[in-house]
């Protein structure tokens, strides 16, 4: 919607701009649109909640919250814990919604989860129409990123999985040993 705004602002800022009162246009456009804005809203705001891809957020839910439902599923995932504590994850990029009802299917809740990406020291290499997501803290290591080549990026996923199904396969050992 704020685009919308901007460029209904933009094209009275143009039409008008031989009017010696462009400020007064501005402002009624301004005042116009954000009307329009309010009226097409009904009820309350939702509430939204942003999360960072590939991150974790606690949240509390509604007293008498009996099931969560997610809009996509492909974008966050959530897991609802004892004491109303509800784990929101991103998943990717984008924006969806979460539904708390109780057990009679009412709504409890209903908010808007917007995954972004991090804010990170995260940097993008291009080779050729490759690219490559790097995290430079301080060294730059490969980071497995949506968007990215899909060479680079099932390279970087087969190496994580390799890595980490030898940390799974070692953990029983080493806990032996320490016997």
């Amino acid at each position: 919607m704020g685009v919308c705004v901007l460029e209904y602002v933009m094209s009275a800022v143009f039409s008008y701009r031989g009017s010696r009162n462009v400020s007064a246009v501005v402002i009624a456009a301004c005042v116009a649109a954000s009307v329009a804005m309010l009226a097409a809203v009904p009820g309350e705001a939702a509430e939204i909640v942003d999360v960072q891809i590939d991150n974790a957020k606690l949240m509390n839910v509604p007293e008498h919250t009996a099931t969560i439902v997610i809009g996509n599923p492909m974008i966050a995932d959530v897991s609802l814990q004892g004491g109303g504590v509800l784990v929101v994850t991103g998943k990717s990029y984008g924006a969806t919604n979460f539904l708390a009802l109780d057990r009679a299917g009412k709504v409890l809740a209903d908010r808007q989860l917007v995954v972004r990406g991090a804010p990170d020291h995260t940097v993008s290499v291009y080779y050729g129409v490759e690219r490559a997501t790097l995290n430079c803290n301080p060294q730059c290591q490969p980071r497995v990123a949506l968007g990215d080549g899909a060479k680079i990026f099932d390279k970087a996923v087969g190496q994580i999985t390799a890595r980490n199904g030898l940390a799974a396969h070692s953990a029983p050992a080493a806990s032996a040993s320490a016997r």
